[in-house]
């Protein structure tokens, strides 16, 4: 009697649970230690966690495990291009903002709609790219992205080597034309990647592996280019002779965004998620052990000023233009290659 008394609730609970797609390695490590577990026990609600590919793979497989009515996760995090590429084919569950409880305190880049103004995906974390050099080699720090093309720096920097991930048309569509409006047309496009061409000469290192980069960053054989901010503070952190810059015309702005798959049928443990994660507390906390920035206004967060610049900064900053990489990706590419990275 007292087992078949027992057996609704054991079902109850199992129906309570949901698959959570986010990058793998460290940062999946870092959700498993501090965010799910936090969640459940605000919600009863187990989570599984899916590491997940970065770049464009992950979408790929959602889309394909959609078509057959499976979700390999109900809620994943997706880079702003991958996200919107998923917009073009109907594969988010709309988000309904009126349950997510601070809807109205995330910033406005770090959320996405449909056309008809749906909400396709809500920040779930920010990163910044930054100007970044080794302080053996430049004792003093640049204060704007122009600098990468001065004279001196033959040969010394080490940029990502691509448009959708460098975002350095509008890095110099902000430094040298007012603003990434530039970008609008295809004339414009190309007359800033006339201007970036210019910097050739002082690139060293294209790089496609992280790793690689940070490694002669530290070192100095490549002592100055662009990477992220956080992981170039826990670098100084540790001793190395290295420092982030946010230059006078920002640092690059880019996030991953929670999406629901279409195919999942627990849109309602999605949307208590990504309304827990999206509280300033567990902003902050993400911040704090994660190192990402905040996706909600400043004034809410508990974050002190050193543990704010460690992460973000108050510089408005460079915005990518996400909707290239959909709308123009392959003429984009096939510019990209043939005037810059040749």
């Amino acid at each position: 009697m007292g087992a078949s008394l027992a057996m609704p609730t054991v079902l109850r609970a199992q129906e309570r649970s949901l698959k959570v797609g986010v990058y793998g390695g460290y940062f999946k490590d870092s959700f498993d230690k501090h965010v799910f577990p936090a969640f459940t026990q605000a919600s009863g609600i187990a989570v599984e966690s899916i590491a997940e590919p970065t770049g464009e793979a992950w979408l790929v497989q959602l889309q394909q495990a959609a078509r057959a009515g499976m979700a390999p996760a109900d809620v994943s995090m997706m880079s702003q291009t991958a996200l919107r590429k998923g917009i073009a084919s109907q594969l988010w569950t709309p988000i309904d903002s009126a349950r997510i409880a601070h809807f109205n305190d995330i910033l406005p880049p770090f959320v996405a709609r449909y056309p008809d103004d749906g909400v396709a995906g809500v920040g779930a974390v920010a990163w910044y790219i930054t100007l970044v050099s080794n302080t053996d080699a430049y004792p003093q720090a640049p204060d704007s992205w122009a600098f990468l093309w001065d004279p001196s720096n033959a040969d010394k920097l080490g940029l990502l080597a691509l448009a959708s991930n460098s975002f350095l048309l509008e890095v110099t569509a902000k430094t040298f034309f007012g603003g990434t409006q530039k970008l609008d047309t295809e004339e414009g496009i190309l007359e800033i990647m006339d201007k970036l061409a210019e910097l050739k000469p002082n690139v060293q290192l294209w790089y496609r592996d992280e790793a690689q980069f940070e490694q002669a960053l530290k070192s100095g054989e490549v002592p100055m280019g662009q990477y992220y901010h956080d992981v170039t503070g826990l670098a100084a952190k540790d001793g190395f002779p290295v420092r982030s810059t946010f230059p006078k015309e920002g640092g690059i702005s880019d996030a991953g965004s929670w999406a629901i798959s279409s195919a999942s049928d627990k849109a309602d443990e999605a949307h208590e998620f990504i309304a827990f994660t999206s509280q300033p507390e567990i902003q902050a906390l993400m911040a704090r052990q994660i190192g990402t920035a905040p996706t909600v206004r400043r004034d809410l967060l508990d974050l002190t000023d050193a543990e704010f610049n460690a992460v973000s900064s108050t510089i408005d900053p460079i915005v990518p233009r996400y909707d290239l990489y959909v709308d123009k990706a392959d003429w984009i590419n096939q510019k990209w290659t043939e005037l810059i990275v040749s």
